[in-house]
């Protein structure tokens, strides 16, 4: 056995674990590529007996978490990570609320990569609202990877890391409004099928390979105690899907927006890992999804990162110059995703970068020691064409021009 020592916590593992099994309990690591040894961002210095460094590691003193194994004891130095931002506020039409509970209510959107969460009472109105990155993230930054590991027996530990997240959110709503969690007696969980696959431990091997013909599509309640969650006395009502990747946040943004109500063509993209497009025409929905990938997020881009103290995310270009603004106001360590849009549209404006994505520069300076690279580039010009091919698909087979499209909803 090894003594790991990692933020302040030591435990001990068998010599030969991975880095990022070993660890201790709440010590967390992004793996956007889900232990692949392709992104880059589980870099840790460590000090202590190691495997020999592999070729995609930096040194023997920086090691990547998903390659580096344990031969002995060690100590582990991880980058700082601040609390995350994640954006809660949404424009919403005006609709009217009939509420099903009898006290508090929650509503949970358990995103790939973020979970949001709000709660409120039987008049209609908000009381608190909280949010936290998605804890499955270990298993990869998209549905694939995830779906992947729990394939490989890992469905357990995703279920339980989706559960933890959401009981940790219920708990802050709780304090937030100043009551007991067992005063909610409804969650209503929305997400998309794997999420939602993945929480209730169900089988995902149909989501892995065509027809994709998902065994169970959800709209169902069930107690919040066979999830875990510390509202005992609570039902969770689970978002009905559509299909195997039109999942139950499509179906309740087309809810929250009323994008069904009325004749007039209307398109919605719920924008995200997994990219969703719903277009109402002529009284009739037709719904496509497209693999958008986790740039959007900034995860796997060379140097994307969440939304969170040192990420950029906001730039705007004056003067012939790159103007950033960094949650916390520190130097910039990373850009988000919202950062990553703006630069690209600033490096365009500034024509550093031409119409084609073609960089003037490879690396592409943005501020500090932050870059953006043509490989970049491409990765957040596949995830927008993905969601523009969605788009154009259901226009085309519904024999309609852009032009035609009265209303565009945006989800995310």
């Amino acid at each position: 056995m090894a003594r790991i020592t990692a933020g302040g916590k030591t435990v001990q593992v068998p010599e030969g674990t991975l880095l990022r099994d070993a660890l201790p309990e709440g010590v967390c690591l992004p793996l956007p590529c889900g232990g692949q040894g392709r992104c880059g961002k589980c870099r840790v210095t460590a000090a202590g007996q190691l495997s020999p460094p592999s070729p995609e590691e930096l040194s023997a003193g920086v090691r990547l978490a998903c390659r580096a194994r344990v031969l002995g004891d060690c100590v582990l130095t991880l980058p700082e990570q601040g609390e995350s931002q994640i954006q809660l506020e949404a424009d919403l039409p005006p609709f009217p609320l009939d509420p099903v509970f009898r006290r508090y209510g929650a509503a949970i959107d358990l995103g790939t990569t973020t979970l949001a969460a709000q709660l409120w009472d039987r008049s209609g109105r908000l009381l608190t609202q909280a949010s936290c990155p998605n804890p499955q993230s270990p298993w990869g930054a998209d549905v694939i990877s995830r779906i992947q590991a729990a394939m490989e027996g890992q469905g357990k530990a995703l279920a339980q890391a989706a559960r933890q997240g959401i009981s940790r959110l219920l708990l802050e709503l709780a304090q937030g409004a100043g009551i007991s969690p067992q005063e909610i007696d409804l969650a209503a969980v929305t997400g998309n099928t794997a999420m939602l696959t993945l929480l209730t431990e169900t089988d995902p091997e149909p989501l892995s390979h065509a027809p994709f013909a998902p065994s169970r599509l959800f709209g169902e309640a069930l107690p919040a105690a066979a999830l875990g969650l510390p509202c005992p006395q609570a039902q969770v009502v689970l978002s009905p899907c559509v299909s195997a990747f039109v999942g139950g946040d499509v179906t309740t943004a087309l809810l929250a927006s009323s994008l069904c109500e009325g004749q007039g063509t209307k398109l919605l993209a719920d924008i995200g890992t997994n990219g969703e497009i719903a277009l109402w025409h002529e009284g009739k929905l037709t719904c496509a999804s497209t693999a958008a990938g986790p740039a959007f997020e900034g995860a796997g881009l060379s140097m994307g990162m969440e939304g969170r103290a040192g990420a950029i995310a906001h730039v705007r270009a004056a003067n012939g110059q790159l103007w950033p603004q960094v949650i916390g106001g520190g130097e910039p360590q990373g850009l988000c995703g919202s950062g990553v849009i703006d630069a690209l549209a600033c490096l365009l404006e500034l024509e550093r970068m031409d119409e084609t994505g073609l960089l003037e520069e490879d690396p592409a300076p943005i501020a500090g020691r932050v870059i953006i690279s043509q490989r970049d580039v491409r990765m957040v010009q596949l995830a927008k064409s993905a969601v523009r091919a969605g788009m154009e698909t259901l226009m085309a087979r519904s024999g309609l021009a852009p032009e035609d499209v009265a209303e565009l909803a945006i989800a995310g």
